[in-house]
């Protein structure tokens, strides 16, 4: 992939990985998959027009490259973080059956190695969230969905509880990964309000654009976080061929994933 990309962060494939204390995590692009026209091809959302058999076949490939199931949830735009901590549970098999159930949630959590927290995108941003647990040298690592309502709402200081609540007493770190950017995200006045009263500064806002990346940066240094790392690449404006983006695509798209996973 001819793309330049800001270190720590690595091509994988056709999508981009990163290390982070004790774990892994991988933003997936749109190539490489089996899905057909405005869902060409690696689209891993169910809950699109795709056809189901190349959606399957879609996680399969995934799932084959990261070498463990995928953890699914249904994402409702909240501050919901799952925390798993035994196997199996709901949304995490082989394959998730068609006609599963699966948690509301909008961020998964887990210290567990053999499942990796997964969450779909296609302009909202993936944030990967890992730390060290000091008590037997392990890690715990989230991944969490977030668009401006999950900002708003707490998504992230969710997400960071969570792993301390798992045992992460070292470094935390996290890793933002492809979404709307700043250029680009235009939003009316109710959504800037929402940020208004938090004190981030001017600069998440560039005239009627907001920098959700700007946002995320602030609330997990706010957090305590060791590190903050961003991909730096924008869903919208983008080569078409690399992302999905709901607002690019009227709606009519597929949906890229955010894994992560203990190594």
């Amino acid at each position: 992939m001819d793309l330049r990309i800001p270190a720590p962060f690595y091509v994988r494939g056709e999508h981009f990985g990163i290390d982070l204390p004790g774990a892994q995590a991988m933003f997936t692009t749109r190539r490489g998959g089996f899905s057909e026209g405005p869902f060409a091809s690696l689209n891993l959302g169910r809950l699109t027009a795709d056809q189901p058999e190349a959606v399957q076949r879609n996680r399969a490939h995934v799932q084959a490259q990261i070498g463990r199931p995928p953890a699914h949830i249904r994402q409702v735009h909240g501050t919901e973080v799952r925390r798993i901590t035994s196997l199996p549970v709901a949304g995490v098999a082989p394959l998730p059956d068609e006609g599963l159930e699966l948690p509301e949630a909008d961020g998964q959590a887990t210290a567990l190695r053999d499942v990796a927290p997964m969450v779909l995108v296609a302009d909202c941003l993936p944030i990967a969230v890992a730390g060290r647990i000091a008590s037997n040298g392990s890690a715990a690592v989230a991944m969490l969905h977030a668009g401006w309502r999950g900002l708003a709402g707490g998504i992230i200081a969710a997400g960071v509880q969570s792993l301390r609540e798992l045992g992460a007493d070292g470094p935390i770190e996290a890793a933002i990964g492809p979404g709307a950017g700043g250029c680009c995200y235009e939003v009316g006045e109710e959504v800037h309000a929402q940020f208004a009263g938090l004190g981030l500064g001017p600069h998440v806002r560039r005239g009627r654009n907001l920098d959700l990346k700007a946002v995320a940066r602030q609330i997990l240094e706010r957090a305590g976080l060791d590190a903050v790392y961003d991909l730096g690449l924008c869903t919208i404006c983008s080569d078409e061929s690399l992302f999905f983006s709901h607002r690019r695509d009227h709606g009519i798209t597929g949906r890229e994933a955010g894994l992560a996973w203990l190594t």
